[in-house]
């Protein structure tokens, strides 16, 4: 394993537990720790941030640039994601069985046009 790829791993895997850990503060009520979650949270997102920059500063990619197609792509991803978990909480805890699965696959659907639109389509 490379030396970036492991510190990737690293920082992400680090990323990633402070951002579900502040999810669960955050989201849960029992734990009556709303804004430390919050704080916990924003801390995963700056973590995984950082992993994404010192990844390609280390593999000697170039930044990412800022583009209508980047955005669009992060919007699709963002988007896709958010109904999915839409659908998710209409399905498990509202009891809406039939309008959570068709949001949640209308999700779906969106997150896998993910792969057209950020790696195209080869013949």
């Amino acid at each position: 394993m490379k030396k970036s790829n492991f510190v990737a791993l690293i920082l992400g895997t680090i990323g990633v537990v402070f951002f579900a850990l502040g999810m669960c503060m955050g989201l849960l009520p029992e734990w009556g720790m709303f804004r430390q979650g919050i704080v916990c949270g924003v801390a995963g997102l700056v973590i995984l941030l950082a992993t994404v920059i010192i990844w390609r500063k280390m593999e000697g990619k170039a930044p990412i640039k800022l583009n209508a197609r980047t955005i669009g792509a992060v919007a699709v991803g963002v988007l896709g994601a958010l109904l999915l978990g839409i659908g998710m909480c209409l399905t498990m805890v509202l009891g809406k069985m039939v309008l959570g699965i068709v949001i949640g696959l209308v999700g779906i659907v969106g997150l896998l046009m993910l792969i057209p639109l950020t790696k195209g389509i080869h013949g």
